[in-house]
């Protein structure tokens, strides 16, 4: 038992690490992540995402799920569970006849929870927020004696948070919770302007540091059907507030090697967000769950320049309310069972819809059509046989009239350590 512990404490800090050189790397290729925070993470844990990310009314003995911190009253009190995952993706991205590729891998996250008194779950780990990757070009025809201006767009960064959260049962099936976390992290982009001809190259860098907080809260009521079904309906909340950030702009004359500074105070913030979801459980064994997702973007304000008045400040208009429905089930066909592998496997399927939260030159970016499948395979071993590899495929179009078109596949694959840390051993 000891050297299992010793095993599981070194992954988890091996994992840690990982994750946070990882956090220097982009997940995205996406021309879209130029627009607000960047690409938005998916929150969601490996074992939801074979259903699409649903989650506000799941919980569970054996998984952590932290789009609602309610759930954590469910975990075992006799276990210590760790979780963490990666993805893979391949995007298409195309304009027209224009198609090219994008490949991307990265850390997803690293969890871990446990039941700290009777009734009190806790969790605590790394998420993701958003992810900013991308570089491209554009040109356009100034005439024939200045030939082409070309415009070089590129950026990097995103967000992150490190949290913990806590988890308390008020009465048998009502619980509530919250998540605390510190943000950090930093949004890098740069456009820059040449010609062939003697017009000046220009060079324009944005630029903003991170270091804030992010709470949300969650509640859970979890009630028996009769015998064998039971239904939970779930609800969350998330503060919105000011990060505290001043972002900046330097417009760069290089062929002058002139350059003008400017700083829009403390201009981003967190939206607030609101979930509700339902969960029905049949028998232990068929789990079908829906969400609906309101994050009210519209209420906030993005940096921008403005050249009427020659300022670099927050303004309205830049952003708007994103909306996200999630539908998914998972089902076992015999969690008793002790002879068939295939009947202890979790089958999961799921689909999605979701509008962006950002415009572009004044109309709605790109909505977002998915649909994905998962399996839970049980890691069988002498001990309890609660150990998971949860895997997951997902599909996703992005798409609006008269812009880019994404189609994104992504492999998830996760792994859910799930052990008797507490448990009393006897010798005879």
């Amino acid at each position: 038992m000891y050297r299992m512990k010793k095993r599981l404490i070194i992954g988890c800090l091996m994992a840690a690490a990982t994750n946070l050189t990882a956090t220097a790397q982009s997940s995205t290729k996406s021309p879209y992540s130029q627009f607000g925070f960047g690409v938005l993470s998916d929150p969601s844990q490996a074992m939801s995402r074979g259903m699409n990310g649903v989650g506000t009314a799941l919980r569970s003995a054996n998984q952590v799920n932290t789009l609602n911190p309610a759930s954590y009253t469910a975990v075992d009190s006799l276990t210590m569970i760790f979780d963490a995952s990666v993805t893979g993706q391949l995007t298409n991205f195309s304009e027209g006849n224009v198609k090219q590729n994008g490949k991307t891998a990265a850390f997803d996250y690293v969890i871990g929870q446990f039941r700290a008194l009777p009734g009190l779950g806790v969790t605590v780990g790394v998420l993701p927020l958003s992810n900013i990757g991308y570089q491209y070009s554009s040109s356009t025809l100034i005439d024939q004696t200045n030939g082409k201006l070309t415009e070089t767009f590129s950026g990097e960064g995103g967000l992150h948070q490190v949290f913990i959260g806590v988890g308390w049962r008020v009465v048998k099936p009502l619980s509530v919770g919250f998540n605390a976390g510190y943000v950090w992290g930093s949004i890098d982009r740069a456009v820059l302007t040449a010609a062939a001809s003697n017009i000046n190259t220009m060079r324009r860098v944005y630029s903003a540091t991170v270091n804030s907080y992010k709470l949300d809260a969650g509640v859970q009521w979890d009630q028996p059907l009769g015998r064998r079904d039971r239904l939970t309906l779930g609800a969350t909340v998330g503060i919105g507030h000011k990060l505290g950030a001043d972002p900046e702009l330097q417009v760069i004359n290089v062929t002058n090697a002139d350059t003008t500074s400017y700083t829009a105070k403390n201009a981003l913030e967190l939206p607030w967000s609101y979930s509700v979801g339902a969960a029905l459980n049949h028998n232990n064994r068929l789990t079908v769950a829906a969400d609906v997702t309101m994050q009210q973007w519209g209420k906030t304000r993005f940096p921008a320049y403005e050249s009427a008045d020659n300022s670099y400040a927050a303004r309205d208009g830049l952003m708007k309310d994103r909306m996200k429905v999630n539908v998914g089930a998972e089902w076992i066909p015999n969690p008793m069972t002790t002879h068939s592998y295939l009947s202890l496997v979790r089958y999961r399927i799921g689909v999605g819809y979701a509008t962006p939260y950002y415009n572009i030159n004044g109309k709605e970016g790109p909505k977002e059509l998915s649909a994905s499948i998962g399996l839970g395979l049980p890691i069988i071993n002498s001990f309890n046989s609660r150990s998971t590899v949860n895997v997951s495929a997902q599909w996703a179009r992005s798409s609006a009239t008269g812009l880019i078109t994404e189609n994104t596949f992504r492999l998830t694959v996760g792994i859910t350590f799930n052990e008797r840390w507490f448990a009393k051993w006897k010798v005879e």
